[in-house]
């Protein structure tokens, strides 16, 4: 019984930090986990409404960022590096942009009705709207 308490206690603590998908209020597009990871690994080129879809990410190596990779992306930091420089060295797409926390996402995203981005859980604010959870 001790074992399994710890072990519960072990797997609820790995992974508590939660990410929003955020996108302008002025996007009206449905998006469901998998259309977000295809916008994010470049595959995905618009909205299911056929404006312009364009990724925003956060800095490589912050705890929010590493956990949309691992929930969304299905892939590790250093997997994510190899996929886009194939990409890029191919010609084949361009990784999206970097924006250095939150806050400049949230910025980026209320300015701009094509761009999607995600945040720490609860840090959007009304300027955008938060489509998906994870």
């Amino acid at each position: 019984m001790k074992k399994l308490f710890l072990l519960t206690l072990l797997c609820s603590s790995y992974s508590t930090l939660a990410v929003d998908v955020i996108v302008n209020p002025a996007n009206n597009s449905a998006l469901d986990e998998n259309e977000i990871k295809q916008i994010f690994i470049g595959k995905a080129k618009s909205f299911s409404d056929g404006s312009k879809a364009l990724p925003i990410t956060q800095v490589d190596g912050s705890s929010v960022t590493d956990e949309f990779n691992e929930k969304v992306l299905n892939k590790s930091s250093s997997q994510l590096k190899a996929y886009w420089s194939k990409l890029v060295f191919t010609g084949k797409g361009t990784p999206p942009k970097e924006a250095a926390d939150d806050a400049e996402v949230i910025k980026l995203v209320a300015s701009n009705p094509n761009l999607i981005g995600f945040v720490s859980s609860g840090a959007a604010d009304g300027s955008v709207k938060v489509v998906k959870s994870f």
